[in-house]
């Protein structure tokens, strides 16, 4: 199983931008999946999570600006953001809970992805 994240770069503060996550592999099941991230200098930090079912929750920091979806006949989560702050940079990751077999459950990780908001 990986995941494999995708949609960063570099944008001015105001700005929009939208990562999204695929999951490959052997997969019996996905059930939360979302995003964290980690700025220089900081532990890494829950952005947004989202369950099989839909229901979301949000960091009080990006509440209103960011949102998380996903599509799970494709297995892919996403999280769009809107009116980027400086304080939005960092590397983000996408996370998801996965069963191979009906059985077991793992975490999984993305490569990380990095947002920079600059001027």
């Amino acid at each position: 199983v990986q995941l494999q994240a995708c949609g960063g770069g570099s944008v001015q503060p105001g700005g929009s931008l939208r990562l999204s996550c695929a999951v490959s592999g052997y997969i019996f099941r996905i059930n939360d999946m979302g995003w964290y991230r980690q700025a220089p200098g900081k532990q890494r930090e829950r952005v947004a999570t989202i369950t099989s079912g839909g229901n979301t929750n949000y960091a009080d920091s990006v509440k209103g600006r960011f949102t998380v979806s996903r599509d799970n006949a494709k297995n892919t989560v996403y999280l769009q953001m809107n009116s980027l702050k400086f304080e939005d940079t960092a590397v983000y990751y996408c996370h998801a809970e996965i069963m191979p077999s009906k059985n077991y459950e793992y975490e999984y990780w993305g490569q990380g992805t990095l947002v920079t908001v600059s001027s």
